[in-house]
């Protein structure tokens, strides 16, 4: 069987040894309903980079609000993102703000199948 996984879009190495570790015990039904549940919710590094240079261009924030920080949203929205070093910090570690998260959801979609 061909891993489901490797059909979502920018899907990171980190990402996918995630995945395949927390769905090693999964059904074949499951394993669907499990990758229909965590597609709709994951995040891709590559639209939270947009989002993040987007903060140079007075919206800062919107890759935290995005990513379930809501804090750190507003606080990125009301001091032009951090004076723009967290802006920039975001841009660099875009990816791994994207792991983060898609790990989050990936643990919260499991705990929705079973």
């Amino acid at each position: 069987m061909e891993n489901p996984f490797l059909n979502l879009k920018s899907i990171t190495p980190t990402e996918l040894v995630h995945l395949k570790n927390i769905t090693a015990n999964l059904s074949l039904e499951k394993l669907k309903d499990f990758t229909t549940i965590y597609s709709s919710k994951r995040r891709e590094g590559e639209m939270l980079l947009i989002l993040a240079c987007a903060g140079f261009f007075g919206v800062a924030g919107i890759q935290r609000f995005l990513t379930g920080q809501i804090g750190m949203g507003l606080l990125y929205f009301f001091t032009g993102g951090l004076c723009a070093i967290g802006t920039i910090i975001d841009i660099i570690n875009h990816k791994q703000l994207a792991d983060e998260y898609n790990a989050q959801m990936a643990n919260e979609s499991l705990q929705m199948i079973q």
